[in-house]
């Protein structure tokens, strides 16, 4: 299973199949929530906005607190964030 190298997600549940290149193919990297047209959604964001981005959505999906800080763990570890570390 592949998951979004920006903020975790499995791009099986990505609505759109994924993000999308500049020139319009579908990204193998980012889902479409972080990644659309070549660029990120939210570029200044950092992995600390993003853990507490999805962590705030899990809980709003009916995650336990903890368990979504667990989830979130990860984030910083994820291709997009350790190339700009």
């Amino acid at each position: 299973m592949k998951f979004c190298q920006s903020c975790g997600m499995p791009l099986s549940q990505d609505p759109l199949g994924g993000g999308r290149n500049a020139d319009g193919t579908r990204s193998d990297h980012f889902c479409s929530f972080c990644y659309l047209d070549g660029a990120f959604v939210d570029p200044d964001m950092t992995a600390q906005d993003m853990q507490t981005l999805c962590s705030g959505k899990l809980r709003d999906h009916g995650t336990l607190a903890l368990l979504a800080w667990l989830k979130t763990r990860h984030i910083p570890h994820l291709e997009r964030w350790r190339d700009a570390a």
